[in-house]
């Protein structure tokens, strides 16, 4: 019979309650009379002095007939408390071992008398962490000293077998829950564009890496598109790809091009240490002018699905990896017509030791052409499922590395969805505002809407009319809700703020 303490213990943590071991394994070999063996059966399992080799029989399990205490509580002071201190295993007829056993087993379990019971504590590397008893019925010989000798070596590989099991456990629950949280719990739905995601460790022993994915809402109605990976394998690569992360969403919460996003990781990417590379690709795209600003910092091109169904690999400027210093990033501005869908994706998806990474590029991009032509030219394929189809490229020992994936499907806003004007900073801006924003409601049908639209673009224009020295932009967008953006060139970038009695203006 096998206890183990419940809860098990990890590492250096201390119990804070009483010691409870719980009953997890019962093995007890079945009588000879009922393994059904005929007269001659059995022979060739027997040994030189014709004994029946136990190791071939099977076994039961709790449900056998030998029932025992599901749970123990250990006393501190008592019997079991002191052999377990003791560490080595005992005979159960020795001092102490008497008491011991009916407190692990229970009052009603029958101990067979003499040296036929060995109580065998489990001692992890830093403490016990559980109990093992040897039982032999009162028809077989009694146990011998030879017999401690192997009860100790099962005891002392068992307990470290399942204490490494445990902490290995741990250490993979942490590596999870780290990956987690580094990667966004779930992507946002911005205007225009239909977005999904994919992400695959390299292996379940290397559970932790540094690729990560990302999509931000940006201002304007546009969004970023975030791919990017940290090299090696561990925590310190998750950890330093939770700082890019989280460095390259601030700096898209700025506004900043994307040329310059790149810029700042790659001096984020100096302070965290020489050694420190990472590759990244940052996009924007803006659904009403159709149209992608992208800058590449050593990661794999993007591969735009069109929506007739021909794949291309788009021609960004590849740049230097992140954290070389020094170097200048170059944004290109691209078509991103509706229907299209742009994959970006981690080296891990198209480079193995099987392939080189130009090889696997073109077999995503002939992959990404075969499946639009499987669900026809006249519509793109379902967003989800290309996403696996892409995975399903994927074959044995092709994955020698993380994956990330994030495919963006372009479908915009209409231009009838749209109305857009350049406004003179001067007093009477506001109520050409009000009259502009009058005249496209009555076109959409959103009269209804009338009163609260004019008071929201008087305050704002007005606001923005006070501190522009350019025209000053006001635009709005009918999509799922309408939308009113005003613009201006003013440096200081608006943000909402709690007026106090005493202020009598603010930006």
């Amino acid at each position: 019979l096998v206890y183990l303490r419940d809860p098990l213990p990890v590492g250096d943590e201390r119990p804070v309650g009483p010691v409870v071991l719980r009953l997890r394994r019962t093995d007890r070999l079945r009588p000879i009379d009922d393994l059904g063996l005929a007269e001659g059966e059995g022979a060739g399992a027997a040994g030189a002095a014709g004994e029946l080799d136990f190791s071939q029989l099977p076994l039961v399990g709790p449900q056998g007939d030998l029932p025992a205490a599901e749970l123990c509580e250990i006393r501190p002071g008592g019997a079991l408390a002191e052999v377990l201190r003791g560490v080595r295993p005992v005979f159960g007829s020795a001092v102490g071992a008497r008491d011991a056993l009916p407190e692990l087993l229970g009052s009603d379990h029958p101990v067979p008398r003499g040296q036929r019971a060995i109580l065998a504590p489990l001692r992890g590397r830093r403490r016990v962490i559980g109990a093992a008893v040897f039982l032999r019925t009162p028809d077989r010989d009694a146990f011998e000293q030879n017999d401690l000798l192997v009860a100790a070596q099962l005891a002392t590989h068992t307990a470290l077998g399942i204490d490494k099991a445990v902490l290995y456990g741990r250490e993979a629950y942490i590596a999870d829950e780290l990956q987690r949280t580094m990667l966004p719990d779930g992507l946002p739905q911005p205007t225009g564009v239909r977005l999904a995601s994919r992400y695959l460790p390299a292996a379940e022993t290397a559970r932790v890496g540094g690729d990560w994915y990302d999509a931000i809402p940006l201002p304007g109605s546009r969004v970023a598109l975030v791919v990017g990976d940290v090299m090696g394998h561990s925590m310190t690569s998750a950890a330093i790809m939770g700082q890019l992360r989280t460095t390259a969403q601030t700096l898209a919460q700025l506004d900043l091009p994307p040329a310059e996003v790149l810029h700042h990781l790659d001096e984020q990417a100096q302070r965290l240490g020489s050694d420190r590379m990472a590759t990244c690709l940052y996009a924007v795209y803006d659904p009403v002018s159709h149209r992608i600003t992208i800058a590449n910092a050593g990661h794999p091109p993007p591969v735009l699905l069109h929506l007739g169904g021909r794949a291309e690999v788009l021609r960004v400027p590849p740049g230097a990896p992140i954290g070389v210093g020094g170097v200048d990033f170059e944004a290109v501005e691209l078509d991103a017509p509706a229907g299209a869908t742009l994959l970006l994706y981690t080296d891990g998806l198209v480079e193995s030791r099987l392939r080189d990474v130009w090889t696997g590029i073109e077999q995503l991009r002939e992959r990404l052409a075969t499946t639009a032509q499987l669900t026809g030219l006249d519509h793109s394929p379902p967003l989800e499922a290309l996403c696996d189809d892409v995975l399903d490229m994927l074959g044995p020992g092709d994955r020698d590395d993380d994956i990330a994936l994030l495919a963006a499907r372009f479908e915009g806003i209409a231009p009838s969805d749209v109305a857009y004007w350049f406004l003179d900073p001067e007093e009477t801006a506001p109520g050409r505002a009000r009259r502009f924003a009058r005249r496209a409601l009555a076109r959409w049908g959103l009269e209804e809407l009338s009163d609260s639209l004019e008071l929201l673009v008087s305050e704002v224009v007005t606001n923005a009319v006070r501190y522009a020295e350019r025209p000053v932009t006001l635009r709005l967008l009918r999509t799922d809700v309408l939308r009113c953006e005003v613009g201006d060139d003013s440096p200081q970038l608006p943000r909402q703020r709690r007026a106090r009695e005493t202020d009598e203006g603010g930006r």
